[in-house]
């Protein structure tokens, strides 16, 4: 692989997160989720939501997050009904099975682990993190 000490900190960024959602999916993968899955449970978090705000919510168009959905819901860990004000609108919520592989992601040691295990100043980065999503996002 060569020099780390060599490569461009954008380089250096890619692989990291490469490396880091291999392990975050393996971890994901033992609760039947993905990672669109997982941000869409998240999603929920507050509450039911139509698949349009659900689409917003995870920054992708209606028609990505509609296999997500699918996905989700095949697996058990979402549902779909008629919102009862309004038989037009579907309203998707997590079951109790979303609910408990939700959580057990974000309290259990796995995630954190994956890493805090690995990096001297965890809080540190996860602020430099942060700071960097929300300078790019907000330009």
């Amino acid at each position: 692989m060569g020099d780390h000490a060599s490569w461009a900190t954008g380089r250096l960024l890619l692989v990291a997160a490469r490396l880091v959602e291999r392990e975050w999916n393996a971890l994901l993968a033992e609760r039947g989720l993905t990672h669109a899955g997982f941000l869409t449970l998240n999603a929920l978090d507050d509450g039911p939501r139509t698949q349009r705000e659900l689409a917003a919510r995870t920054y992708v168009e209606e028609q990505t997050i509609r296999p997500v959905l699918d996905r989700l819901e095949r697996e058990g860990h979402i549902v779909r009904e008629r919102d009862p004000a309004d038989r037009r609108r579907v309203m998707v919520s997590r079951t109790e099975l979303g609910e408990r592989a939700y959580t057990e992601v974000m309290t259990g040691d796995s995630a954190e682990r994956i890493i805090t295990d690995r990096v001297e100043d965890p809080e540190a980065l996860r602020a430099e993190l942060i700071r960097l999503i929300t300078g790019i996002r907000d330009r």
